[in-house]
């Protein structure tokens, strides 16, 4: 997933291996197998182009790293708790970081639901 976020755009499969073969050995079909695998869960998509498919990332890091956020949050029964834990434990600049996100959801205006 990292090279693929590093990414401008889609990427073949043959360009993901080529980039992490830079670190260490890797199959090639294992790359693939990983790339559909997670194609398949919705967290890459995939695009035939001739007798190759690209990849790309379906959400961005951000919102996937989110979306794990929150994951963990709800398999907790003590959601406040695990809350105040967390915040304890980032440093002062996230903690800023995350008074202000709060901040900017608080201020946004409230969505109305259209009667249907």
């Amino acid at each position: 997933m990292e090279v693929v976020w590093a990414a401008d755009g889609p990427l073949t499969g043959r360009a993901v291996v080529d980039e992490l073969t830079r670190g260490r050995p890797v199959a090639y079909t294992t790359v693939l197998t990983v790339m559909d695998r997670l194609a398949g869960k919705g967290i890459l998509t995939r695009q035939r182009h001739g007798r190759a498919h690209t990849y790309q990332a379906a959400r961005s890091r951000a919102a996937y790293t989110a979306d794990l956020m929150a994951s963990v949050l709800d398999s907790s029964h003590d959601h406040p708790a695990v809350l105040l834990h967390f915040v304890e434990q980032i440093p002062p600049d996230q903690a800023e970081a995350l008074r202000a996100a709060l901040d900017t959801v608080r201020d946004r205006p409230a969505r109305t639901s259209d009667p249907a």
